[in-house]
């Protein structure tokens, strides 16, 4: 099989994969799962608390992961949760789980908000807006490929494998 990705996409891949290495190793020098790093990350940028919805839709981890990560916080005493609007609930720091964040995720959030502030204005919003135009292209894509369906795609190969079989002859 040949390979279908550009050099630039390789290129790519290989930076993003690189930075989820970093953040997994810094997880781990802070004595975190990379789960918990998330939950504690999501709800630093946020403040003291959040959705549960938020944090799987902005970790890009599964709700199961989440969960089973948030009720380990919440027996070690580092959240609690609470009902917010309807069925949602909203994930909240203890004095003690705002003492664990300061102690890794928020020293995370400094060394991060330290490499963008050393980066000149026009640098920070071409990185910024490039970001942006890639993530909503790739999101208009992936919608696309919804809307069309894999079932499309497996249609169309057996189409072209009943041709294959024919010889090209319609029946």
């Amino acid at each position: 099989m040949k390979g279908y990705t550009t050099a630039e996409m390789k290129r790519f891949n290989y930076l993003i994969s690189e930075t989820n290495a970093v953040y997994h190793e810094a997880a781990q020098k802070l004595g975190l799962s990379d789960s918990t790093q998330q939950v504690l990350y999501t709800i630093c940028n946020n403040g003291d608390s959040c959705l549960i919805s938020d944090i799987c839709r902005l970790s890009g981890i599964s709700k199961q992961t989440i969960n089973s990560a948030l009720r380990k916080l919440e027996g070690e005493g580092i959240v609690y949760l609470e009902a917010s609007d309807g069925r949602k609930k909203r994930v909240c720091l203890t004095e003690r789980g705002k003492k664990l964040a300061e102690d890794t995720v928020v020293k995370l959030i400094e060394i991060e908000n330290g490499l963008l502030d050393s980066w000149s204005r026009e640098e920070l919003e071409q990185y910024l807006g490039l970001t942006q135009r890639y993530l909503d292209s790739l999101r208009a894509k992936v919608q696309e490929l919804r809307a069309r369906g894999a079932a499309g795609s497996l249609a169309d190969m057996e189409d072209s494998a009943d041709t294959a079989e024919t010889g090209g002859a319609d029946s």
